[in-house]
């Protein structure tokens, strides 16, 4: 008999730690002024990357410190703005020790989802899956094998509205931080994606814009394709143009068949969108304009 593993606190092995992401218009003194604010507190520095994009003029860092050093506290926003406003940051401060609350959407493909839930489970990622909800039943039995509440929810051009409210009631309800379209074949409303910010990211085939619509590996290989992927990406109002996490791709041969092409693209898929979500997860990524910059 299978037994039921329950995605619970298997994240509490790892260090505990504290990130701090920041854009804002590049100029001198940004590090000096970070390091000697951290350093006043005590921070042992875990991890700290930075990156200008001299085209725009940003300047984007990462730092990550271990809070046994320097704890999160509520006068962390109030001494740091001093220094946020002199350099007109944008800034957001997360602590490892608060796991992301996750929901997984998903159709009748479920490839994506027994990778992300086994990926929890193991402690792989730092994350509670709160709930996983479909359009089809087709990951019931995945999600409670793993003990994760599962919601049907259906729908239709007619019903669309309707379950989306009701998405959003149950979002709300389990305090979700997190949404992963792990192949859910719906397209999400502007009213929708507006609610979750760069909140919910997306996984598809990267023969867009070749192969859109039905049936695309077939088409891929009828076309004599060599290389096939997959692309990860934020969600935005314009369908599969959010700005992209990761993509990866495998070579293919003339030996390869409609099958192969299938099998190796969701092997893709699982590996991209599980690094997308790992590196949001880990506030490694920083979104400006239409693209991300994700620090390693």
């Amino acid at each position: 008999m299978l037994r039921r593993y329950t995605v619970a606190s298997c994240y509490n092995h790892m260090a505990q730690s504290a990130t701090l992401l920041i854009t804002c218009p590049d100029r001198t003194g940004i590090v000096a002024a970070v390091s000697e604010f951290l350093y006043r507190r005590g921070a042992n520095i875990l991890h700290a990357d930075q990156h200008q994009d001299a085209a725009l003029g940003l300047f984007l860092m990462r730092v990550e410190w271990d809070v046994a050093t320097f704890a999160l506290d509520t006068h962390f926003g109030v001494d740091f703005t001093p220094i946020a406003d002199r350099f007109q940051m944008r800034w957001k401060v997360s602590q490892s020790a608060t796991p992301v609350r996750m929901a997984i959407f998903v159709s009748r493909y479920t490839h994506c989802l027994a990778d992300l839930l086994y990926r929890a489970h193991s402690g792989e990622l730092n994350c509670a899956v709160a709930l996983v909800i479909g359009n089809a039943t087709d990951g019931e039995q995945l999600a409670r094998f793993y003990d994760v509440p599962f919601q049907h929810i259906a729908v239709s051009a007619g019903t669309k509205a309707a379950a989306e409210r009701q998405q959003l009631a149950l979002l709300q309800q389990h305090r979700v931080d997190l949404i992963i379209l792990a192949r859910y074949m719906q397209v999400l409303s502007p009213t929708f994606v507006a609610q979750y910010p760069q909140q919910i990211i997306n996984v598809h085939h990267s023969f867009l814009p070749a192969f859109s619509g039905a049936r695309p590996y077939q088409r891929a290989y009828e076309r004599g394709v060599k290389l096939i992927g997959a692309t990860s990406h934020y969600v935005s109002d314009e369908l599969d143009e959010g700005p992209i996490i990761e993509q990866d791709v495998a070579r293919i041969t003339h030996r390869s068949g409609v099958d192969d092409l299938v099998r190796q693209g969701r092997d893709l898929e699982k590996l991209v969108l599980a690094r997308a979500v790992r590196w949001h997860i880990e506030q490694r990524i920083v979104v400006y304009g239409n693209k991300t910059v994700v620090f390693d």
